[in-house]
């Protein structure tokens, strides 16, 4: 997958996303945000935000910021927070794997059903990590591949259709915390038959991490605000 696969698929499932992924979903949704603990005045980030689902849910005594790449799912979540007065959300037009935040802006990061859809992962955690104040939480929501043998051989036979299903269904956990260097201190199922995990682990930089971070910030364009970017 690469981000132009990514932008026309979610642009062709805007319409009917929460018809088809909001119920099966929110129980994923509720316990990830239930697990952050989110206390007053901190700052929430929420990649791939998509049409603003999980919004509703965070305390609005926090600072909720969304980021998408689907203009067209965003807008949808920019409907949601002038419907349900969310005054407390602010939503960017951004690409995850290079955001334009500074370092350390956020208390906590959260990607919710995102991990297996960007087309870098490493690229992914590493600019939630940048983010993300050094001791803040990391949370993912996500579906990885089966144990199952038969399933797991199902999703193997989907993954060339990877960019038309918007997603890579063959997505290993041992793989993604390999590659991503993380350690998990809570994996927990979520959802319809426990099919997708909830991740936590605590945000903790190396130093060549830190020294390079100033440099990727340097060389990325400023956020566009929702109402800019429409």
């Amino acid at each position: 997958m690469n981000i132009e696969s990514v932008e026309k698929t979610y642009r062709r499932y805007a319409p009917q996303y929460d018809l088809l992924f909001g119920a099966i979903f929110h129980p994923g949704r509720k316990e990830v945000i239930r697990q952050m603990d989110c206390q007053p005045g901190e700052r929430i980030l929420e990649v791939g935000v998509g049409t603003g689902l999980s919004l509703p849910l965070y305390p609005v005594e926090t600072k909720i910021t969304g980021i998408d790449i689907s203009r067209e799912m965003l807008a949808r979540a920019e409907r949601r927070v002038a419907r349900d007065g969310l005054s407390h959300v602010d939503l960017h037009h951004m690409n995850a794997q290079k955001m334009t935040f500074a370092d350390n802006s956020f208390d906590k990061v959260v990607a919710m059903y995102v991990a297996s859809v960007v087309p870098d992962p490493v690229a992914l955690v590493n600019e939630m990590r940048r983010v993300c104040k050094p001791g803040g939480q990391l949370m993912f929501v996500n579906h990885f591949k089966s144990d199952n043998p038969v399933i797991s051989r199902i999703e193997q036979l989907l993954v060339p259709l990877s960019a038309k299903l918007g997603f890579d269904p063959g997505f290993s956990l041992s793989r993604f915390e390999q590659e991503c260097d993380l350690e998990f201190e809570h994996n927990r199922r979520v959802n319809l038959f426990g099919y997708w995990r909830m991740l936590q682990t605590t945000n903790a930089k190396s130093e060549s991490q830190a020294a390079g971070s100033d440099a990727r910030v340097s060389e990325v364009e400023a956020p566009i605000p929702l109402a800019e970017a429409s």
